[in-house]
């Protein structure tokens, strides 16, 4: 059996998918070869995945350092649930009990074993390693949230910097990085410090399109309060993670809740251990809806059901906000992200900011908390500004935010913005934008009388706005291009040659201000976005509504009998499958996302006898199946024996490329990348079926790049692409080779 046939047979079996999400066979494939690699991929992403697998297929030891207990704890259940021999050691076990684990580890037992940073580096455990070299080999290093090495990302770990030193120690063993979270400058951090040797880079899209990004008023009284309340009942006891400022917030918020009849627990440093693993464990299993928590709580934590992510605070960086509101819709299904935002709650975060005793720390944290406002002031698409913290460019707008679907008013703002940038040149371009906007408003501030900046002609000239109004333009300014910002950590507004053109009135200046806010649709109603399986194209039967939520109850008390969370047992999109198929034989149910051959075997009888019975006490039609594949187009009729197997993500993309829809209407509308689109396209020509690339390939094109291919050769890209230069893509290569190849 060839190494793609074993890794879509564990895939399969061992995970239960059909197929490979986009870029997870290139890693693996990579890992297997024995290649260092770098992943970043979002959360519910599937980085997992890729270090899982190839520990099945790789002959010894995979080590997983992992920066929590929790972490540890969910992957670990997971694993076992899929019938993997997989384990922990970490400060939890008793001493004996850690002892039996490592001598099983030692012993070739275990395939993948988790680990804490801090204990990785002692010597009792690099010495355990030692032992396992010697007697089954360690195949993978692998480092999740590996974001931690970097002092610029948002969760900065320092013993993480000492990893470099287990690359030392083992350098012939390769090393995997893993992050859902970094910026560029993260990234070069990461790959410094763990010392990765020409590793594969797989840089994924940060854009999760099934979150909805919101920024909501929040006012000082009670409204925010019952505003949230209505939001959660709203929710209807689905599973909601609140994130507040501080550890007071967090008990009164939850005690505030639990008296409006909201089941909801707090969760924060000051509560012993024994209390905040009791309270995250009641979340975990679905036992309360909902936890009220700082940010000490979720990371690692895959709960997959959290269907809204709320800060009842503002949030201290993008990055962190990333990774938090990430911990929502984890399945792919629809889930809220929103910011309550209050100005004043900048003010907070900025006294604590001024309590830092090292002035690199400070630096970083003043240029994070500039940047979160930007994104909480904003009145473009939220998605955007977002994805643009991590250098990915949005084309269009998302229309999954509040900004698109408010009613807009475009303002001239000339005159102001030509005060702004004029005070911003008369105070030599070194000071902050509050500084800027203290001038212009005639503050008395201690600043400004030892820089003299009350003689200038233009102190006092901006009275008749707010500090707020002053922000908003100059935020304004800056997203339109016309202000630049240094990135040296004191975010000092600097002005380019746009700025110039505003200020000779050469260039207007139109800001978008807010009408009012279309009500968002309900939940229920709420169109699903991202991932499509050919599953979703099948219309919903009476009562697959009732028939989910029957299998959720059946679900939880399964979990409650083997104590683990409920999503170990099944997801929701899984239970969700089986609502809509109601599978009867095992064949059927064996297609059901989720299920490979631990879990048919456990699960086959107790989930289809519950379902066979709800069916016939409704009358409701059961064993429904998956559609066909899309039959050829009907001018393309002759036939080729396939040579590959088509992946049902592909099959979805023939269907949408056969009505006519282009490449970026297909990635468009099922939330994925171009590139992932013309992937399918090529796996399709490759398993033999006949489609028209012209489209894609102009005529005169395919014509050039077939000559080439003639002349060198089609076993490998690079030199097809050295002879063609920079006008052709590789994507364009590997298209005409794969329809080449139908046409022999």
């Amino acid at each position: 059996m060839g190494q793609r046939e074993q890794m879509q047979k564990a895939l399969k079996e061992q995970f239960g998918h059909e197929s490979f999400r986009p870029g997870q066979q290139e890693i693996i494939e990579h890992v297997l070869s024995g290649r260092d690699t770098f992943v970043l991929m979002p959360t519910g992403g599937g980085k997992s995945l890729t270090y899982q697998l190839p520990a099945l297929l790789l002959p010894g030891l995979t080590i997983v350092i992992s920066p929590l207990i929790a972490l540890m704890h969910d992957q670990v259940d997971r694993l076992r649930a899929n019938g993997i021999a997989a384990t922990f050691v970490n400060s939890s076990l008793t001493a004996e009990e850690r002892a039996r684990r490592e001598r099983d580890a030692a012993n070739g037992k275990v395939k993948l074993l988790y680990v804490a940073p801090e204990r990785l580096v002692t010597g009792n455990f690099l010495f355990l390693l030692d032992e396992v070299e010697n007697n089954v080999g360690l195949s993978l290093i692998a480092v999740d949230e590996a974001h931690c090495v970097s002092e610029w990302g948002h969760d900065f770990r320092p013993e993480y910097r000492q990893l470099g030193l287990v690359r030392s120690r083992y350098p012939q063993v390769p090393m995997m990085a893993l992050t859902a979270t970094a910026t560029e400058r993260v990234r070069e951090d990461i790959l410094t410090q763990l010392r990765l040797r020409d590793p594969h880079v797989h840089i994924a899209s940060f854009n999760r399109p099934n979150l909805r990004y919101e920024v909501r008023e929040k006012s000082s009284g009670k409204n925010t309060t019952k505003e949230l309340i209505n939001l959660l009942r709203e929710l209807d006891g689905q599973s909601v993670i609140i994130y507040c400022f501080s550890r007071k917030s967090v008990e009164n918020l939850s005690l505030v809740l639990q008296q409006n009849g909201i089941s909801a627990q707090p969760y924060h440093a000051g509560m012993t251990s024994e209390q905040r693993t009791e309270n995250q464990e009641k979340f975990i299993r679905d036992d309360v809806s909902v936890l009220v928590a700082t940010i000490a709580f979720g990371m690692g934590i895959g709960k997959p059901d959290v269907r809204a992510v709320i800060h009842y605070d503002m949030p201290r960086n993008l990055e962190g906000y990333y990774q938090e509101s990430g911990r929502a819709g984890r399945d792919g299904l629809p889930a809220k992200c929103i910011v309550f935002y209050n100005p004043g709650d900048r003010v907070k975060l900025g006294f604590l900011i001024d309590q830092k005793v090292d002035e690199q720390e400070q630096m970083i944290a003043r240029q994070q908390l500039q940047q979160i406002a930007a994104y909480c002031e904003t009145t473009e698409c939220r998605r955007k500004v977002l994805l643009a913290y991590f250098g990915e460019q949005l084309q269009e707008t998302c229309d999954n935010c509040d900004n698109c679907h408010r009613e807009m008013v475009l303002e001239d703002r000339t005159k102001e913005a030509i005060k702004l940038l004029f005070t911003i040149g008369k105070t030599q371009q070194r000071f902050g934008l509050r500084h800027v906007i203290d001038v212009l408003r005639g503050a008395n501030t201690q600043k400004i009388r030892d820089s003299q900046h009350d003689l200038l002609p233009i102190y006092g000239y901006g009275k008749e706005l707010s500090v707020d109004e002053w922000m908003r333009i100059g935020r304004a300014l800056i997203h339109q291009g016309l202000l630049d910002m240094t990135n040296d950590g004191y975010s000092v507004p600097r002005l380019n040659a746009l700025s110039i053109e505003v200020i000779r009135k050469q260039r207007t200046v139109e800001i978008p201000t807010p009408v009012k806010v279309a009500p968002a649709k309900p939940e229920k109603e709420q169109k699903a976005v991202g991932r499509i399986s050919p599953i979703d194209l099948i219309p919903d039967e009476p009562g697959t509504g009732e028939l989910f939520d029957h299998l959720r109850k059946l679900r939880k008390r399964i979990a409650d009998a083997q104590g683990v969370a409920p999503y170990v047992i099944f997801p929701d999109t899984s239970l969700r499958a089986m609502a809509k198929l109601r599978p009867q034989t095992q064949e059927q149910f064996a297609r059901i996302p989720g299920v490979g051959s631990s879990k048919l075997s456990l699960y086959f009888m107790p989930f289809t006898e519950e379902i066979a019975l709800f069916c016939e006490q409704r009358g409701l039609k059961m064993g429904i199946e998956l559609p066909q594949a899309p039959k050829p187009e009907p001018t393309e009729k002759r036939e080729v024996a396939p040579r590959a197997s088509i992946t049902p993500s592909s099959q979805i993309t023939r269907a949408f490329y056969v009505q006519g829809l282009t490449i970026e209407e297909i990635a468009e509308k099922r939330g994925m990348a171009r590139s992932t689109v013309l992937s399918h396209i090529t796996e399709l020509l490759e398993a033999g079926e006949r489609l028209n690339i012209e489209r894609i390939v102009p005529a005169e094109r395919f014509q050039k790049i077939e000559d080439v291919i003639r002349e060198v050769g089609d076993e490998r890209l690079k030199p097809i692409k050295e002879v063609l230069g920079d006008e052709y893509s590789y994507d364009e290569i590997r298209l005409v080779r794969a329809a080449l190849k139908v046409s022999i």
